[in-house]
């Protein structure tokens, strides 16, 4: 495609005239209407949603002569009759047209309009492709402030009493257009993202994950997002949480928006918490984003309520690993009630410890549990059994995975049972 010459120009306080009156001219009527344009209609036969945009409307054939002293026309009749009036008016009187749809008539386009007034972004494709133009005036309206007008107001004054301040006006900006998330990515089923996370992950510069971030999820994100492995898996180098906190800075002070993509929710068990609190206070906007934690959802995916009558009134959920590769055995003592379901987030590599502590507290090695991996996945394994046999179950058992302890695992046979007595 050759390309066009063309120069980008506001034209202020300018009044146009719109020719035609059908579904073409309806949407430049919109576009005019909502961006506080001047403009009168002619036309023989007018859409009735027009009426509500103009209030200069004339119903009738269209002359020469109506042109008068407008400097600006469309011509939205797709009439070829108008179209060639209106060219041979133009060789004689100074105006600027526009044909649409027909580009090689037109002396301006028109441009994909963000809504952030004061500050606005046009997006034209020469009049190739609105849908293109519009495309990326979308993606241009996301990079633009929702406060930007606040913070225009505020230039605006300053420039008035002679006072400019580029260097500070551009960090300002700089903190202002760049956003951290930490993101919650659930159990690892992208259909169980919610939609702000999902648009997130596609919206973002940089993507920070780790191994417990499932391919399925990874795959969501565009090709064209930097990924940064930042997670620790056994065997392999691990980054600290200092470090991952100041790659975050990193990537942020370069301009970009960066996702902290987070398994389960960012605050159950995770290091959410202190990620925002190093953010917040260096200054860097960051919002968190709720996650379905498998503490809770992790039961469900294996039928297992965490509560219901007759089985449970109450549950906690504790954490194996501590920081510092300790071990919290804190909570086995809550093994003795069995109507109290108890869920350990990372024990997989802590059960001998765990049966171990049980057995010096003399709880029943009755007790029923379930060891739950990879819930909601496609590889999802679950194994029941009881404190007594623990160990053996986890031998076969893959991470990440969660244990449930309490009579509520039992549910689970008297749905085999209901199963087996349909069949």
């Amino acid at each position: 495609m050759k390309s066009r010459k063309t120069l980008p120009i506001l034209l202020k306080e300018q009044h146009i005239l719109l020719l035609g009156g059908g579904k073409v001219a309806l949407q430049k009527a919109e576009v005019l209407a909502e961006n506080n344009i001047s403009f009168s209609i002619i036309a023989k036969e007018v859409h009735p949603k027009i009426y509500t945009l103009c209030n200069d409307i004339q119903k009738k054939s269209f002359k020469t002569q109506d042109i008068k002293d407008t400097l600006v026309v469309i011509d939205a009749t797709g009439d070829d009759e108008v179209t060639e009036k209106i060219l041979e008016y133009k060789k004689k009187h100074p105006i600027l047209l526009n044909v649409v749809d027909i580009p090689q008539c037109c002396d301006f386009y028109f441009m994909a309009l963000t809504k952030n007034a004061p500050l606005q972004i046009a997006v034209s494709s020469s009049g190739a492709s609105p849908t293109v133009a519009k495309y990326f005036r979308d993606k241009c309206q996301s990079l633009i402030p929702d406060n930007i007008d606040t913070f225009l107001d505020t230039l605006q004054v300053a420039r008035d009493k002679g006072m400019i301040a580029r260097e500070k006006t551009l960090k300002k900006i700089e903190k202002m257009t760049t956003k951290a998330y930490l993101v919650g990515c659930g159990l690892g089923d992208p259909d169980l993202l919610t939609l702000k996370a999902y648009n997130i992950i596609k919206d973002v510069d940089v993507v920070l994950y780790d191994h417990l971030i499932s391919n399925e999820i990874m795959a969501i994100v565009p090709k064209h997002t930097k990924k940064v492995f930042v997670g620790k898996e056994k065997g392999f180098h691990t980054k600290s949480q200092e470090e991952i906190n100041k790659l975050i800075g990193k990537y942020i002070k370069k301009g970009y928006s960066v996702a902290r993509l987070k398994s389960g929710d960012p605050f159950i068990f995770g290091r959410g918490a202190e990620e925002l609190l190093y953010l917040t206070q260096k200054g860097i906007e960051t919002e968190v984003i709720p996650g379905i934690s498998s503490a809770i959802s992790g039961p469900l995916m294996a039928n297992i309520p965490i509560t219901a009558r007759d089985y449970s009134n109450a549950f906690t959920v504790v954490s194996a690993h501590l920081k510092g590769n300790a071990i919290n055995l804190d909570w086995v003592p809550m093994l003795e009630n069995r109507e109290h379901t108890v869920i350990v987030l990372m024990g997989l590599t802590r059960i001998k410890e765990i049966v171990q502590q049980a057995k010096i507290l003399d709880i029943d090695m009755n007790t029923s549990c379930a060891i739950i991996s990879n819930a909601s996945r496609k590889n999802q394994s679950v194994q029941v059994g009881t404190l007594d046999n623990l160990s053996v179950l986890s031998l076969t058992a893959k991470r990440p995975a969660i244990i449930v302890f309490g009579k509520v695992v039992d549910f689970l046979h008297k749905l085999e049972k209901n199963y087996t007595h349909k069949i």
